[in-house]
């Protein structure tokens, strides 16, 4: 995992922490709303990311750092907003002109 937060530049425990977050370390992992995996991520994120098999860790692992590095990117830099968009998505965020108000992303 540390080679991949090289690659990415963002911090390796705040991926553990999305990690711990999303999942509590489940690599088989599935949301009621259908985010699979160690990071949760949604098919079209995995997709979007080329994730082939969102149950193999290292592919859902660097999928979803390339998510929050993407998210950090759009969100200059604020991780406050950049893991509240990976948790609830972006259209969430902006709407609430900020982190929106739902229970699992405060």
């Amino acid at each position: 995992m540390r080679e991949i937060a090289g690659r990415y530049a963002v911090e390796y425990e705040l991926v553990k922490a999305v990690i711990k977050a999303e999942s509590d370390f489940n690599r088989l992992a599935v949301s009621p709303k259908g985010a699979r995996g160690l990071m949760q991520l949604m098919p079209e994120t995995a997709a979007l990311h080329m994730v082939r098999d969102v149950f193999v860790p290292r592919d859902n692992i660097e999928g979803g750092w390339r998510h929050l590095r993407m998210l950090l990117d759009r969100y200059h830099g604020s991780v406050p907003l950049a893991v509240a968009a990976y948790n609830a998505g972006t259209r969430r965020v902006e709407e609430a002109g900020g982190i929106p108000p739902i229970p699992e992303t405060r």
